[in-house]
């Protein structure tokens, strides 16, 4: 499968009323932030990943004011699960401030007898170390097997021990399921460029070449029993709870799920495609939903890359990101073929979006073991 760079979602429509747009439009400049507030303003980026003992992009964290949230996350092009746990030890005991880290889990073995107790075991050691959250990845549904060749899904009950564990515990489920919505679709049908680029240099991960596989709206409904069985259970729904394609879809989610919230990692371009055909209905988005979105932005370094050349390319999404969110200026993004106009939001929602939101969710919720 390919990284956690796509993600999609199903559901129905739930509109956002014509006075909330109208509300969210008039909200005056001087209530707003500006570009030149970007390096002043402490901000956490909740999804990226550091694979590498490189200080590089904690220079670059530490230059542009970000707290990091390095997910470790069991997918086959990353270094193995024990050197992304040596690097994320490192990093939180060397700037416990800025560096945080998720922790994940292995299938292998799932089924087995002691396949929940050793997972929960494994996961209690990282929280020891500094783990303030456990990441279930996309192989859960899309990969993994069981002993009858059955692919493995989310809602499966052999992980209600670890689920409720993890309840139990207050630690957050980061949960990345399925892939972009564009995945389903035709090439010419895709939204963004990055999506038509990646399938046609994979079409391996293609599905809509694969009807074999689950579909996009079951492997969603799988993940909505999930976390509708689970409501004691904090779940933050990565890559916009892979709903990036339709902000309606995205609302009901959240409505019917209040254990949940969602991450914009690597899926602003679709948001920008939406917010160029309807900027008041996004911009309302935000604005109604600002308790339950966090920052998040699927940077990733790994062994062997340009540490110099990752910082600028860090830089520069950092920078674009905050113009679109915090600003109402205009800029092109080549992934839509479009200029996107800033959604200027309002500075208590910035601030909950960019910082607040993740303290509350991966800082405030732990309990005693």
């Amino acid at each position: 499968m390919s990284m956690e760079t796509r993600s999609l979602a199903t559901a129905a429509l739930v509109a956002v009323t014509g006075s909330l747009a109208l509300s969210a439009c008039a909200t005056p400049r001087s209530d707003t932030y500006t570009a030149a507030d970007f390096a002043g303003f402490r901000k956490i980026d909740a999804h990226v990943h550091v694979n590498v003992q490189d200080d590089a992009f904690m220079d670059q964290a530490t230059a542009d004011n970000f707290e990091l949230l390095s997910i470790n996350v069991d997918y086959p092009a990353f270094p193995s699960l024990a050197d992304q746990a040596q690097v994320a030890h490192h990093y939180a005991a060397a700037d416990p401030r800025r560096f945080h880290y998720a922790t994940t889990f292995s299938m292998k073995g799932f089924g087995a007898p002691d396949w929940a107790a050793r997972t929960n075991a494994l996961i209690d050691a990282e929280v020891r170390r500094g783990a303030v959250a456990v990441k279930v990845w996309k192989n859960v549904g899309m990969v993994e097997r069981d002993a009858d060749g059955q692919l493995i899904f989310i809602d499966n009950p052999g992980f209600d021990p670890v689920f409720d564990h993890l309840a139990a515990t207050g630690t957050p489920l980061i949960a990345h399921q399925g892939e972009p919505y564009n995945c389903w679709l035709p090439l010419d049908q895709m939204t963004t460029r990055n999506d038509r680029l990646y399938f046609t240099a994979h079409p391996e991960y293609h599905m809509y070449l694969h009807p074999e596989m689950p579909t996009y709206q079951a492997l969603m409904a799988r993940r909505d029993a999930m976390v509708a069985r689970h409501p004691d259970l904090s779940v933050v729904g990565a890559h916009m709870a892979s709903l990036e394609w339709n902000v309606d879809e995205a609302a009901k989610f959240l409505d019917a799920h209040p254990n949940a919230v969602i991450e914009t990692a690597a899926r602003m371009a679709q948001i920008q495609y939406q917010s160029v055909r309807d900027y008041a209905k996004v911009r309302a988005f935000f604005i109604k939903y600002q308790d339950r979105i966090l920052y998040g932005t699927d940077l990733t370094l790994n062994p062997g890359e340009d540490a110099q050349a990752f910082r600028q390319s860090a830089h520069a999404v950092w920078r674009s990101d905050w113009t679109y969110l915090a600003t109402d200026e205009s800029q092109r993004i080549e992934d839509i073929d479009a200029d996107a106009k800033g959604l200027a939001l309002p500075r208590p929602v910035i601030d909950k979006i960019y910082y607040a939101n993740a303290r509350r969710e991966f800082f405030s919720r732990r309990r005693p073991q």
